[in-house]
């Protein structure tokens, strides 16, 4: 309790004051954000996390009466404090002075920053997803259905004012629509024109019909499932699912799954930079895989540049994440690839189908394999990722002669053209030396091992001791503010220990 009254004490004033609303002429006086941050801090370090419960521990509560000065104060003001976006902006300022803090008090190390994710169940009712690959499967379907439309409608002498795949959209259909609904005005001034009683029925009353019966199916069922899937395919952006109840929510599989069926569940990807197990850095991703996480997860890092060595496990290894931060960043990684372990092995070193094991002669750039066959140079190739990322690589094909010269012409001719090719990443490689080395080395290696005791207990401490398994609140931006008040709750908790352990052996 003194520490977070000391802590947010220490604040300056008009940070504070930044992430508050004291401009205001007219309602009720605003309260504070100092007090706002110590009592939700408070009732977080004494695991409440709901709006109510805290509000609640301000009427029952001592020590939170004595945070917030008497004061009393609605779960609405708590709940719109942890959802807005100045909030964040705070927090963000928050993390960084707590991190000098630390410094000062020599409780981190600049040598290296270790990062890890988790899986965040959201507050999102599970049975409610989105799948894009449905959503792409019926909006094709409808589609299929508009352009159906289009071709009855030219065969029945309605000649629509656009092209038909420019009708398979919002705008196409709403054109269509309103070019019809003038068809049925002119069609009504043509009817009353007519005389009462015409032999063989009313062309225009008939054709009149089919007009509407048009309008009502554009209106009333393609209109608003083409806007729908339109809608669902925006919100979905690089995501291949989301849940209706929180639209920033994907579904990704939980390490806890007490039915142990791999269901799939609303969650966020919590992502976090430690150091002596003090929370560094945090952010929250839709994306459930960590690969995709580390570059802008280090790019919006404000204190990155305090550390000299990215730690992570192999779930980060990765070319592209290689690049961002040795060339672009110029910090060094400790970060394996997912096979190397594998190549480390004895059994790896020595089969003879991986090129690694190949004998290379720069001098005429060929690969020679343990059956002696040559592997020429012949051209090289591009390939891009589903993100965009570009690898390029070296071909060697086998010598055709080389693999029989005893046969003749018309059999090398068919030999040659199932002739065996290998790719080569040559920048992939250099990686994975680099990393390899570096991992290996006395001091690498003594870095490494740090990260299991290092970012691993902030994610046992946030789950199983404060019980933060699922958010109390919804979208991105909530969520986020939610979790950086329980990451600092617990490092004030640390330093409180460090605290009570410096006083008893002093």
């Amino acid at each position: 309790m003194n520490l977070i009254n000391d802590f947010v004490n220490s604040i300056p004033n008009e940070v504070l004051l930044d992430a508050g609303d004291h401009n205001k002429s007219t309602g009720r006086p605003a309260v504070h954000p100092g007090i706002l941050l110590k009592a939700i801090l408070y009732g977080y370090s004494r695991r409440q996390f709901s709006g109510r419960k805290i509000e609640l521990m301000m009427q029952e509560n001592l020590p939170m009466m004595w945070l917030v000065q008497q004061q009393t104060f609605s779960y609405h003001t708590i709940n719109s404090f942890i959802t807005n976006e100045k909030t964040a902006q705070l927090l963000k300022r928050v993390f960084i002075q707590f991190t000098g803090k630390l410094h000062e008090l020599g409780l981190i190390t600049q040598d290296a920053l270790f990062i890890d994710g988790t899986k965040i169940e959201a507050n999102a009712n599970k049975y409610s997803f989105v799948w894009k690959r449905s959503t792409e499967n019926y909006q094709a379907k409808l589609e299929e259905h508009v352009g159906e439309l289009y071709d009855e409608l030219v065969e029945n002498d309605v000649k629509p004012a656009i092209e038909k795949e420019e009708m398979k959209t919002v705008h196409g259909v709403e054109t269509i629509t309103d070019q019809l609904e003038k068809e049925v005005e002119q069609l009504n001034q043509a009817i009353e024109a007519e005389p009462k009683i015409i032999k063989g029925g009313f062309e225009n009353k008939r054709k009149r019909r089919k007009v509407k019966k048009y309008i009502r199916k554009l209106k009333e069922d393609y209109l608003p499932r083409l806007k729908k899937y339109h809608q669902q395919m925006a919100t979905f952006g690089k995501r291949n699912s989301y849940s209706k109840t929180d639209h920033d929510a994907t579904f990704m599989r939980m390490k806890e799954d007490p039915m142990l069926n791999g269901q799939l569940k609303p969650g966020y990807n919590l992502q976090i930079a430690t150091n002596n197990q003090f929370t560094i850095d945090y952010d929250i991703y839709s994306n459930p895989t960590d690969t995709r996480t580390l570059v802008p997860f280090l790019k919006q890092m404000e204190c990155r540049e305090m550390f000299e060595t990215i730690v992570a496990d192999a779930g980060y290894g990765s070319e592209y994440n290689y690049t961002v931060i040795i060339d672009e960043l110029n910090q060094q990684v400790l970060i394996p690839y997912s096979t190397m372990d594998r190549e480390l092995k004895k059994r790896y070193k020595s089969n003879p189908k991986y090129p690694d094991n190949w004998i290379y002669n720069a001098e005429d750039d060929d690969y020679i394999d343990p059956q002696g066959v040559r592997f020429d140079f012949k051209r090289y190739s591009k390939r891009h990722d589903k993100y965009g990322f570009e690898r390029n690589f070296k071909v060697y094909e086998a010598n055709a002669f080389q693999l029989n010269k005893t046969a003749s012409e018309a059999s090398r001719t068919k030999k040659a053209q199932r002739l065996r090719q290998i790719y080569v990443n040559g920048t992939w490689n250099y990686f994975r030396n680099l990393v390899k080395t570096a991992i290996q080395s006395d001091e690498g290696h003594a870095i490494y091992r740090r990260r299991k005791f290092d970012v691993e207990p902030v994610f046992a401490r946030l789950k199983q001791n404060m019980g933060y398994r699922r958010t109390k609140h919804r979208g991105k931006q909530g969520v986020k503010n939610a979790l950086g008040l329980a990451l600092m709750t617990l490092n004030l908790e640390r330093l409180a220990d460090w605290a009570r352990q410096k006083a008893t052996q002093g």
